[in-house]
């Protein structure tokens, strides 16, 4: 099996900057790669994991989810949300 090197999308410091605006913790992830998702975000007192795709710049099959993703996502028995803006990020851990 290929090993590839974990990267951070290039929308990562701005999601992160916004989600700490409204108070958020957020700890990066993205180094752990296997498919992990990119932040553990706490609000709130819950958790959220967010796997965050970068749609400006990117052709279509490097907006969605990697092969390690789906099945990683697929595996995990709790809530994981993907993510493309600042926006979204928030609305992902502000709405009920």
């Amino acid at each position: 099996m290929r090993h590839y090197a974990a990267r951070a999308d290039d929308n990562q410091p701005e999601i992160i900057r916004a989600l700490r605006e409204i108070g958020c913790s957020v700890q990066p992830l993205s180094a752990v790669g296997r498919g992990v998702p990119d932040l553990l975000v706490g609000f709130g007192g819950t958790n959220y994991l967010l796997e965050i795709k970068n749609r400006e710049g990117n052709s279509p099959a490097q907006q969605k989810l990697t092969d390690r993703q789906v099945e990683w996502h697929g595996g995990w028995r709790g809530s994981v949300r993907v993510v493309y803006s600042p926006q979204e990020a928030v609305q992902a851990v502000t709405e009920k």
